[in-house]
């Protein structure tokens, strides 16, 4: 199992949003990035992601997983963009900011840190592990 950081800005898909879909998920759809594209084709049910609240927030407020891989997205008329969906499993008990990630020792080597632009984008298990502390999650979800 892979871990990732998903970026939406709340204005357009929020976590409250996401969490109205159910088990059944939606569409992460609009991605125009071809590295990001790359990273949701690499993605494999099951796999979990942050869902991080980019613009004015910029935290990490919840967990979502993979519940159909890569397939093409209905919101591109082209045919070259590819998306994922994914369904809420929980909310972070705290969000995390990315100031606290910046300042986190261990941290510095995370994506998210050196690449804040990119909308989906990789984390490590160890990243994975002390985010999710860091937010009071005692126990994270499991694929």
């Amino acid at each position: 199992m892979a871990y990732w950081l998903m970026k939406s800005e709340p204005g357009t898909w929020s976590w409250e949003a996401q969490k109205k879909e159910g088990p059944k998920g939606a569409e992460w759809d609009g991605v125009r990035n071809y590295q990001a594209r790359n990273n949701m084709r690499a993605m494999k049910m099951g796999d979990l992601a942050f869902f991080y609240h980019s613009i004015g927030e910029k935290a990490c407020v919840g967990i979502v997983k993979v519940v159909v891989e890569a397939h093409p997205d209905t919101t591109d008329t082209t045919g070259k963009w590819e998306c994922v969906d994914v369904a809420a499993v929980a909310d972070l008990p705290r969000p995390v900011s990315l100031d606290e990630i910046k300042a986190a020792p261990g941290l510095q080597d995370m994506v998210l840190v050196n690449n804040s632009r990119l909308s989906v984008q990789p984390v490590t298990a160890a990243e994975w592990k002390a985010v999710c502390a860091m937010s009071g999650l005692k126990k994270p979800p499991a694929a």
